[in-house]
């Protein structure tokens, strides 16, 4: 059986003959995918994948009830498409959907940054892209089924374990990759620095165009790699400027703005140019673009509540993306308070970083508060307050700031320091 290409659809038969399949009585023709059984809808394919905690299988019939057209499982019962490994059957649905699609495939890998580099790559060349960080093997999937056919497509690929990059590539089949930045992340499941670089690089090893941040490439030895930094690299930001309201900077003599402060939209609007020179398209359309940029809530989202400035930088952390806050916060003038929570999946080495965060913070002002499980450690550390909930956090910090002060929050998003935000008095707003 042959996948279409015209209409958006799953064919049983197709998913089953991609891994040696088969497809039961009472599947059915689908129009989406989706991997998470509360998300299923009349005419969706559910893939039953194994989870940290449950595996997929569990709720297949469960799936099929709510109206799915059919289940990619490791069982045998009406409704199925039973394949061995569900999670290869993904693999093998994502990368043929993905060769259906006859534009340019440009994909972002790193340590940080990649989703605001996906959205500047995307909103810069007017390309399509996933949603918010939909970076994994299902996200990816289910975004090659619905791409409609065009000059180019963006994706991210997001890893925390050995080989996932080998995965994701084989999916995702890049023409062009983009590396934002190398450093320790997710230690706990890939170990160590030397591992990240190993596996983040993998991208740009299978990729024909390869671009680089500065930063990366210093750690990554590879022929045809050009490079983006500020003030440095084959494409570089000049006279650059970082305000509360708006970033600006030159690219080849032609002034660029972007509506967010900090380092990392600059450095995702220089790797977009850096793609436009490279692809060679207009210049002067991308630079237009990215003046409209609009990022996900949370990466250097600039919020004045009260006579207050916040920037919630919060929607993830770690030691790399730490560090380019920091260097944003350094160009601020006036009294800063630094609310900092933990930094996740750093591992045995996860202390020495937050005492190093701490210290790095100490530099940019004496008005700390630190969250969690090592804000103790930090304060005895650097100085700053301890407080183990984002509540208590926020109670601190209403008696403390005062209008014309600048609050810079950051933490993985698995802390919850949004929550800080929404408990912040706004009748003066």
């Amino acid at each position: 059986m042959v996948q279409k290409k015209g209409p958006k659809e799953l064919q049983p038969a197709w998913v089953a003959s991609l891994t040696g399949g088969k497809a039961h009585e009472g599947a059915a023709v689908a129009h989406d995918l989706h991997w998470d059984s509360r998300k299923i809808a009349p005419g969706v394919a559910f893939f039953a994948l194994p989870g940290a905690k449950t595996h997929g299988r569990e709720f297949g019939l469960q799936a099929l009830e709510a109206g799915a057209a059919f289940v990619v499982t490791d069982l045998a019962h009406p409704g199925a498409v039973q394949v061995e490994k569900p999670e290869r059957a993904l693999l093998a649905v994502g990368r043929a959907l993905r060769d259906r699609f006859g534009g340019t495939v440009l994909a972002v890998g790193g340590s940080s940054g990649k989703t605001t580099t996906k959205e500047c790559l995307a909103q810069g060349l007017g390309w399509p892209a996933p949603e918010g960080n939909l970076n994994n093997a299902p996200g990816l999937a289910r975004f090659f089924l619905h791409l409609e056919e065009g000059e180019g497509a963006v994706v991210e690929l997001g890893i925390d374990r050995l080989l996932e990059m080998a995965e994701l590539t084989y999916l995702a089949r890049p023409d062009f990759a983009v590396l934002t930045s190398l450093g320790e992340e997710h230690l706990e499941r890939l170990g160590n620095l030397e591992n990240v670089i190993r596996e983040e690089s993998w991208l740009l090893q299978v990729s024909a165009l390869r671009l680089s941040s500065t930063q990366a490439a210093e750690m990554v030895r590879l022929p045809n790699l050009k490079t983006y930094g500020i003030g440095a690299g084959d494409f570089r930001a000049e006279n650059l400027e970082l305000g509360l309201n708006a970033s600006r900077f030159h690219f080849e003599g032609h002034p660029v703005g972007l509506p967010y402060p900090g380092v990392g939209p600059v450095m995702g609007a220089l790797a977009a140019l850096a793609a436009t020179r490279m692809l060679d398209k207009p210049l002067a359309d991308t630079i237009e673009r990215l003046a409209a940029l609009r990022l996900p809530p949370g990466r250097m989202q600039r919020l004045q509540l009260g006579g207050v400035d916040f920037i919630h930088d919060a929607y993830n952390s770690n030691p790399l993306s730490f560090r380019a806050g920091m260097q944003f916060l350094q160009t601020q003038p006036g009294r800063k308070w630094l609310v900092l929570g933990r930094m996740a999946e750093l591992g045995e080495e996860a202390l020495k970083h937050h005492l190093e965060a701490a210290r790095l913070a100490a530099a940019i002002s004496p008005n700390l508060i630190f969250v969690g499980p090592f804000a103790k450690q930090q304060a005895a550390e650097a100085g700053g307050s301890a407080v183990e909930t984002v509540e208590e956090a926020a109670e601190l910090l209403a008696r403390s700031a005062v209008p014309g002060d600048l609050v810079y929050l950051k933490a993985s998003r698995s802390v919850g320091l949004e929550r800080l935000l929404e408990l912040w008095p706004r009748e003066e707003a």
